[in-house]
């Protein structure tokens, strides 16, 4: 494992932000941290990048203790935070330079990093221009290229795609995608399911300082059911007879029912002619498959809606 946290626990104050976190990372993959405010994510990735000490519980990435040897650690991560951080009145061209000679490049070798990264993230028309008339997607991916100047070994991005609208979002995730097939390790915390269930090899959901859940978009899916067929029915009468029918407990909404499935055309045709042969007409039938929502919503206790975390 490239990155191993084993029983974090962090206090501010008598304020409990982390209580025994265990965290396991293998190289070359994405790992998504999710959780709703004040879960405890963004101290969790303070303390990975060295930016802040753990009260108990020990970190180690790329082999190196982020307490007795932050300074090694910090030579083999990369932090994008929420906020970019690329300087406006220069141009895209100028910040990777800038970068490459602040890590110690040698001029030759920052020009030809800023002039790979400039190609890789498809800034090279822009390279000239001040960052300052960058729309916001070319700026997240700027501040991503900038991040990439010293060829770290694992990447913290803290929300990257925050704000951008679906295009340049889809762009940041292709880069991505890049950037683990070609063997960099991706720590993720992101405020959008879709993108953890899209990018994350592993996931680890941390609801009150502790993991609520951790494994496969698909175990976690698995964790809140299987596939359900929810019936919906143009009087309560009619669901009640149809609950007794299929054993079902009754839902939230009073005219419809969701019952176990197992996905098939079979399985569809059975409900139905129970239904036809009962006498309880259907309005409506939808296959609903568990998401990341459901998994969020089962395992943490929330007001936010169950499309941000």
């Amino acid at each position: 494992m490239i990155v191993e946290a084993t029983g974090l626990h962090k206090a501010f104050g008598s304020t409990k932000v982390l209580e025994g976190v265990d965290l396991h990372v293998a190289e070359g993959t994405v790992f998504a941290l999710l959780g709703p405010n004040g879960a405890g994510k963004t101290t969790t990735i303070r303390i990975l990048t060295t930016l802040l000490r753990p009260d108990l519980g020990s970190v180690r990435v790329a082999g190196h203790d982020v307490v007795r040897e932050a300074t090694k650690v910090r030579g083999v991560i990369s932090l994008t935070g929420q906020s970019v951080a690329v300087d406006d009145q220069q141009t895209g061209w100028e910040n990777l330079v800038m970068i490459g000679r602040l890590m110690h490049l040698g001029r030759p070798a920052a020009r030809r990093r800023a002039t790979d990264l400039l190609e890789r993230f498809d800034l090279v028309d822009a390279m000239n221009r001040r960052v300052k008339t960058y729309s916001g997607g070319m700026r997240r991916r700027l501040d991503l290229a900038m991040s990439l100047v010293s060829q770290p070994k694992v990447i913290f991005l803290d929300e990257p795609t925050t704000g951008l609208d679906p295009s340049s979002r889809t762009t940041m995730w292709d880069a991505i995608k890049d950037l683990v097939s070609s063997g960099t390790t991706i720590v993720l915390t992101t405020q959008y399911l879709e993108e953890a269930d899209r990018l994350a090899d592993r996931i680890v959901l941390i609801n009150g300082g502790k993991v609520a859940a951790s494994g496969t978009t698909d175990e976690l899916k698995s964790q809140v059911g299987g596939d359900r067929l929810d019936l919906r029915f143009a009087a309560e009468t009619d669901v009640a007879h149809a609950a007794a029918l299929f054993d079902a407990p009754r839902g939230t909404d009073p005219l419809v029912l969701g019952i176990p499935s197992d996905g098939s055309a079979e399985h569809l045709h059975r409900v139905l002619d129970d239904l036809r042969i009962a006498g309880v007409p259907v309005v409506k039938v939808s296959s609903h498959r568990p998401t990341l929502d459901d998994v969020f919503l089962s395992l943490t206790t929330t007001d936010r809606t169950p499309a941000r975390v």
